[in-house]
């Protein structure tokens, strides 16, 4: 499936109204010793069908002219007797960088993604998405959206 960026993702990810407490729709634990919980809330949108929701967990750091990344394990847990689920990011190490030559020795500060398996989730706003994640490590997100027109492959 091509995937195209939404440019509208604050609109689409954004749930509008008061937001409500995360207690209100499941009995998600409590953030582990040195954990974090985040949550994310999706909008109702029509065809949802069509999006999904990326998770980019990381972390803001002082960098130069090479390119950055962190190391993670995301999982997919299930909340035992509801039937949901919620995701935990463990083993975050790094950075890991390319060794280029930098001329002009800059640094600026720029957020340094963690580098993984199965960030990609399905668009669901019927339920929150819900992240454990070390402290110290932010979780940003974004909405992709697919065109409604298949194509066809080609059998050879």
């Amino acid at each position: 499936m091509t995937l195209v960026t939404a440019f509208s993702f604050a609109t689409v990810a954004c749930a509008t109204g008061p937001t409500p407490e995360l207690s209100s729709v499941a009995d998600f634990p409590a953030a582990s010793e040195g954990q974090a919980r985040h949550v994310i809330w999706l909008a109702e949108q029509p065809h949802e069908e069509l999006l999904k929701i990326e998770i980019v967990p990381g972390k803001l750091m002082m960098t130069d002219c090479n390119t950055r990344g962190l190391m993670g394990d995301f999982t997919k847990k299930d909340l035992s007797g509801w039937g949901y689920s919620y995701y935990q990011l463990d083993n975050v190490a790094g950075p890991i960088a390319t060794m280029m030559a930098c001329p002009d020795n800059t640094k600026t500060e720029a957020f340094v993604p963690v580098q993984g398996d199965n960030f990609t989730l399905g668009y669901n706003s019927k339920l929150p998405v819900v992240v454990y994640a070390p402290k110290g490590v932010e979780v940003r997100y974004r909405i992709w959206s697919a065109s409604e027109q298949l194509q066809s492959a080609l059998e050879q």
